[in-house]
């Protein structure tokens, strides 16, 4: 067996020793939590494979949940073929089978994933990215683990603290519910190399995306969202010449939901963003910001993106008409803000005086909510605009950076 760190060995030595139903890994990103949850998962179907021949069971089954079909094969699969050299491939079905047990994998991101373990009992399950489950398919899951001695291990990286996974199982010590849960942080990992955890550390956007993805808390926000922001370095007057122009989209119309479309240029030199234009407006009908969309055009070049808001599909497929390279945005809040604010710490971002103002207006008003961890729905129009551009446009699709593209 490779060497474990310490903490997946408190894990393992759990796992052999203690009585419990339910096993949780919770905390940091890269701590080592899904590493060593791929040990204990083959532990648990070898140890099924033996259960169902006592059973004289030939058709024992067990499931493997994940947010997607993707997140599965990427978090578990394609890693269990990297540690231990064992590729595992799907039948007719899409299920796994490994030591004669038929692995059945169910999608936790909403409650069509509950289809494919309806009315099937389960020796057990293997829950990745648990926190991201729909609280109903991971019941479900949970109750399909009825066979006597069926476990369920789980891993996740947290979110607030008011979350059923972390109230209902990892705060839950009733000895009746046999409930093992562990916290890993950054530095539990002692594998990874000293000058990538500094980086690490250096640029996590300050606040909640610290505390959750270095300390491994569970944690809402407080305060400022993009507390990293520093008018002072950040706010210039002049940018590079020869930038990689793109533009975020938000759609609106009435007071207090203002249209905006922000236009951000990349220096492919230093990797810094500069936004050096913001166009908002109420009240104006679509054709008005196709003009504004040929004019951007007309200053940037024809293939600029326009990363839109995808709740409108009707103006994004007028504005392709048009001409116009408009795509729809992954307006994934969090992963979106966490990308921009880790920008902002990096010292990556920078706004032109000429167009500063509304961005300011915003950053500085643009505040967590408390309660539902997630940003208020106030002064966000340029913070959503900016964010679809400057997340999606250097997301990554297949290994490939997004590059100023026409449709």
């Amino acid at each position: 067996m490779a060497m474990l760190t310490k903490k997946q060995d408190q894990v393992l030595y759990s796992y052999f020793k203690d009585n419990w139903k339910y096993m949780v890994l919770t905390g940091a990103k890269r701590a080592g939590k899904t590493y060593i949850n791929n040990y204990v998962f083959f532990y648990e179907i070898r140890r099924v494979a033996k259960l169902a021949e006592k059973n004289n069971d030939p058709h024992p089954q067990y499931i493997l949940a994940g947010y997607s079909s993707n997140s599965i094969y990427t978090n578990v699969i394609s890693s269990i073929a990297s540690q231990f050299g064992i590729e595992l491939k799907t039948d007719r079905h899409g299920h796994y089978h490994f030591f004669g047990v038929d692995i059945v994998p169910a999608y936790t991101n909403n409650k069509k994933g509950m289809d494919a373990i309806r009315g099937m009992t389960s020796y057990g399950a293997y829950i990745n990215e648990a926190s991201l489950s729909v609280h109903e398919v991971f019941q479900e899951i949970v109750s399909r683990c009825s066979i006597d001695s069926a476990r369920v291990i789980c891993d996740t990286n947290p979110d607030i603290p008011t979350h059923w996974l972390k109230t209902d199982y990892i705060d839950n010590h009733d000895p009746k519910a046999r409930i093992k849960a562990f916290t890993f942080t950054i530095d539990d990992n002692t594998f990874l190399p000293k000058d990538y955890v500094e980086t690490f550390k250096a640029q996590t956007p300050s606040g909640v995306f610290y505390d959750r993805d270095i300390r491994g808390l569970w944690v809402t926000g407080d305060g400022i969202i993009y507390d990293d922001f520093d008018q002072s370095t950040m706010v210039i007057d002049k940018a590079p010449d020869n930038l990689n122009y793109y533009c975020g989209v938000d759609w609106g119309f009435a007071k207090g939901h203002e249209n905006v479309i922000t236009v951000m240029g990349d220096d492919p030199e230093t990797g810094v963003t500069y936004l050096t234009d913001i166009f908002s407006s109420t009240g104006k009908f679509i054709d008005y910001w196709v003009d504004i969309a040929h004019k951007i055009q007309s200053q940037h070049g024809d293939y600029i993106n326009f990363w839109c808001d995808s709740a409108r599909p009707e103006y994004v497929s007028y504005f392709q008409q048009n001409n116009i390279g408009a795509r729809n945005a992954d307006k994934s809040v969090m992963d979106g803000i966490e990308f921009c604010a880790e920008r902002i710490k990096m010292g990556k971002f920078k706004v032109l005086r000429k167009c500063a103002k509304p961005f300011l207006d915003d950053v500085f008003q643009y505040v967590w909510d408390p309660v539902k961890g997630a940003p208020k729905k106030e002064h966000d129009n340029v913070m959503d605009s900016f964010r679809y551009g400057l997340y999606n446009q250097h997301k990554k699709y297949d290994n490939q950076i997004i590059r100023n593209v026409y449709l």
